[in-house]
């Protein structure tokens, strides 16, 4: 009962706060959605309490959702392990994200939609996550891209906003054809859309193959990329990241949501969830690994010159969401979501406390604008302090744990691809520790580069905003000590039970089994990212520039995000366009239009024409009666002839 509390309260709050708009104040309508969000978030954490003391509770069915035949799909919450975590994890951070846009949004005439919208997108990933079946799923994972439309685009006059909103609902719907074609095969295959009656069946099926292109390929690996190219759009790996970057046209709340608890997060939940699927697929292991791994450099390597204090944050989310998928393909479920935990609470402080910056800072976003505001925003400081050592993962906090795991997981697979993911994530171990490192020295330190009224007048953010901050650097501090045993150590087989199958050989009871050097290969890593961030930002300020214009076509090549807008944009966009123009120019004006636009045009004229014959002469009259009668026994007379 607590799981329908914790799931359903969002929507109730989104409900009334829509409804009772009209009717109350602002403060009413956004108190509304809060109180609900607090409620949600008491009963997620009772309900992972309660069935850690006493296991956990089966599906809670609720009612038949389709009836076709014997197609008979029920919507039931699954309250397995792994959702009661990913439920308690999804509500805290959306409520504490709730609180802080209190103060964020204060000046905002539209803040009743706002937490509207937000309450409405936390319940949607709610629902993916206490899905039991693939329809259930595919219902929350619609319901987070929908949403996350709304919200991109929450300051719709903006050109800018409209542009990302619809950047991310297409190359979304790209990965989400992937998907609902794997889930129409996951059907045809198995004969059910249940998660237990799947997994029961994966072993009957590992020998069956389906035809694709001329080609007998294993069903099971078919299954296993279509679901992972879905995860790929939502949690925004490489060939389909591009919408993350631009979705930060979003208030700042909003990209911390996105980007912590709920929409990035769907699709390594996903890939978790069909563990038992994908352990029968290597194959689909091997992709995800490649991808993974191929990610966590490659937005490494773009948050390293990025200027945008959001962007920089938002590229550092693609680049530790491929980390989870690279662990996620080693076989190491557990570890990724770990790091899938960890990340939520240190990348959600992360955001708020750029939030607090750009509140100081007159909305500026720049960290070429901002510099010495340790002193005029101290608390903020060291929020993002904190955020910053987590996410570089340094000890004792919450990233180390989990990245390091990680890492220990790729080598101790001990195969070619499992060791490219181990060498590119420790070097992005590296780029996250630099560009973490310079953010928070441009930002705070050295001399100030803002202009002196916007400086002078940087102040600390109110009480509401901050307070959000205290709680999640808890869980970035303390996080990865406090879950670590229970997670991926010697308890991680009874706290996640059946919700992750694990082989009895896999990588994760290899773990402690590495040499020293490959064991601390993260924490080396990090330390020489740190000192040359110190070495470039502090000691020789000048040589980035120097290093910038020495190695220009590789900087513009960085800063350009790998040119892949502008090959997609070549590649997709342009004939997109020159094929919509041309449809438009002579299908739908020459055809479409042209046609009836024609015939009335020359009705018209023919009406025109007639209409001149009405002179009011009896003569004209007279002539042309005599002319008609004449045509119409000429044609009488040729007829009968």
């Amino acid at each position: 009962m607590l799981t329908l509390v914790a799931v359903f309260a969002p929507l109730i709050g989104a409900i009334a706060s829509a409804l009772f708009r009209p009717i109350a104040s602002k403060g009413a309508a956004i108190l509304q959605s809060i109180l609900f969000m607090l409620v949600s978030a008491v009963a997620g954490v009772a309900t992972l309490v309660v069935a850690l003391h006493t296991g956990t509770p089966a599906p809670l069915h609720l009612f038949t959702w389709v009836s076709v035949g014997g197609f008979t799909p029920d919507w039931s919450l699954r309250q397995d392990m792994l959702s009661l975590v990913m439920v308690a994890m999804v509500s805290v951070v959306s409520t504490v994200i709730h609180i802080y846009s209190i103060g964020y949004m204060a000046h905002d005439e539209n803040r009743p939609r706002f937490f509207t919208y937000m309450s409405l997108f936390t319940f949607a990933m709610l629902m993916l996550v206490t899905a039991n079946n693939l329809l259930q799923l595919f219902f929350g994972w619609e319901g987070v891209g929908l949403v996350s439309y709304l919200l991109i685009n929450y300051w719709y006059e903006r050109k800018a906003a409209n542009e990302a909103a619809l950047k991310a609902f297409i190359v979304n719907r790209v990965g989400d054809l992937a998907f609902a074609v794997g889930i129409a095969l996951t059907y045809f295959v198995f004969g059910t859309i249940q998660f237990d009656g799947i997994f029961q069946a994966v072993t009957a099926h590992a020998a069956d193959s389906y035809t694709l292109f001329g080609q007998s390929l294993p069903v099971l690996e078919i299954i296993g990329i279509l679901l992972f190219i879905g995860a790929m759009g939502k949690s925004a790996q490489l060939f389909l990241h591009t919408w993350l970057p631009d979705a930060m046209e979003g208030p700042t709340p909003i990209s911390a949501l996105i980007n912590a608890a709920t929409m990035v997060a769907a699709g390594v939940f996903m890939i978790v969830r069909f563990s038992p699927l994908l352990d029968a697929a290597p194959v689909a292991l091997q992709v995800i690994t490649i991808i993974g791994a191929s990610t966590a450099f490659f937005a490494g390597t773009i948050g390293c010159v990025q200027n945008d204090i959001k962007r920089v944050i938002a590229y550092s989310t693609c680049s530790q969401l491929g980390y989870m998928f690279l662990a996620a393909g080693v076989g190491a479920y557990p570890v990724a979501i770990f790091h899938l935990i960890n990340h939520a609470f240190f990348k959600a402080l992360l955001f708020l406390s750029a939030g607090s910056v750009i509140h100081a800072m007159a909305d500026e976003q720049d960290i070429r604008l901002m510099g010495g505001l340790w002193k005029k925003i101290p608390f903020t400081w060291l929020m993002l302090l904190i955020g910053s050592l987590a996410l570089a993962g340094l000890p004792p906090f919450a990233g180390f744990y989990s990245k390091d795991a990680i890492l220990d997981a790729a080598f101790a697979a001990n195969t070619g691809i499992s060791l490219y993911g181990f060498w590119m994530g420790v070097i992005t171990a590296g780029l996250t520790a630099f560009y973490s490192t310079r953010l928070l020295l441009l930002v705070f330190h050295g001399p100030s580069r803002a202009p002196k009224h916007v400086h002078d007048h940087a102040h600390e953010s109110p009480l509401v905003m901050l307070a959000p901050l205290a709680v999640l650097a808890c869980g970035a501090v303390a996080g990865g000590f406090l879950l670590r045993n229970a997670f991926i150590g010697d308890a991680s087989g009874a706290f996640w039970g059946s919700s992750i199958v694990l082989e009895p050989n896999s990588v994760m009871s290899q773990l402690e089994n590495l040499p020293y050097w490959a064991d601390h290969a993260t924490l080396i890593a990090a330390l020489i990212g740190i000192g040359i961030g110190v070495l470039f930002y502090v000691v020789a300020p000048g040589l980035p520039a120097r290093l910038a214009q020495s190695f220009r076509p590789l900087y513009l090549f960085l800063l350009n995000k790998w040119y892949f807008d502008e090959l997609y944009d070549w590649l997709f966009v342009r004939p997109a366009v020159k094929i919509a123009r041309a449809f438009w120019r002579y299908g739908d004006e020459q055809i479409i239009d042209g046609v009836p636009n024609g015939l009335a045009a020359a009705t018209s004229e023919l009406a025109s024409g007639a209409a001149k014959l009405q002179t009011g002469s009896i003569a004209v009259y007279a002539l042309v009666m005599l002319i008609g009668l004449l045509a119409f026994v000429s044609f009488f007379f040729l007829w009968v002839r």
